[in-house]
């Protein structure tokens, strides 16, 4: 990948906000002064994964759970704006980065959530991060915070910088957790029109919460 190919990731989107100040800030904060660049990409993806609480109950119609500002904002997140959040944080930085999609199946989800999803167990669209490190990209994925996987049972996902980081095959206790069932590939953005259709077309019971969202506090359900 040369330079110019490369320089396009470091670019801010409508939902990659990198440019935002708030964003700014915080990624300057987060990855700290010191140490490698990988040292500081390492902070980063362990402080968006952990302090940002993850909430897939929010309006999936709206493009505001979708952004990575609004994600800072509200110190909470879905799997596609804390993707965002983390690849715009990078850019910020001077990291290329940019999200990614796969198709997943999620054995550990709350009834609430599955039922909203009229009865689909393929969660579309799940968001990792591409970032470009020591001269080629990897994958990191700071959906679930460690918390929350404390409550579900689930290993935390970790990220050293040099291999992908996606869902553990399974939880602590040996039960299915997430299957990869296909890839879509990174995006310069967070492709909001592709991703909303899809949620319509395929999630038949959704249809009413896509601008409301779910009612409920999936952080505390998870521990129910």
């Amino acid at each position: 990948m040369t330079d110019e190919d490369l320089a396009q990731y470091l670019k801010p989107g409508e939902f990659v906000n990198s440019d935002d100040p708030d964003i700014i800030a915080f990624a300057k904060d987060a990855a700290g002064e010191s140490g490698s660049e990988m040292e500081r990409v390492l902070r980063l993806f362990h402080v968006i994964r952990d302090d940002i609480l993850y909430d897939p109950y929010m309006p999936m119609g709206l493009k505001s759970s979708y952004t990575a500002k609004d994600c800072l904002a509200q110190r909470r997140g879905w799997c596609v704006p804390k993707a965002a959040l983390l690849a715009a944080c990078a850019r910020a930085i001077g990291v290329p980065a940019r999200p990614g999609y796969a198709d997943v199946i999620n054995h550990m989800a709350t009834e609430k959530l599955l039922e909203s999803m009229g009865g689909c167990e393929i969660f579309y669209w799940h968001s990792y991060c591409d970032l470009y490190l020591e001269g080629k990209w990897v994958k990191a994925t700071p959906a679930f915070n460690k918390s929350m996987c404390d409550k579900f049972g689930l290993l935390p996902l970790e990220f050293d910088g040099k291999n992908d980081s996606l869902f553990h095959e399974f939880d602590r206790a040996g039960n299915k957790h997430m299957e990869y069932v296909r890839d879509r590939g990174p995006y310069f953005d967070v492709p909001f029109d592709e991703i909303t259709a899809t949620f319509r077309r395929e999630y038949n019971g959704m249809s009413g919460q896509m601008d409301a969202g779910i009612d409920g506090d999936f952080q505390i359900e998870a521990g129910s």
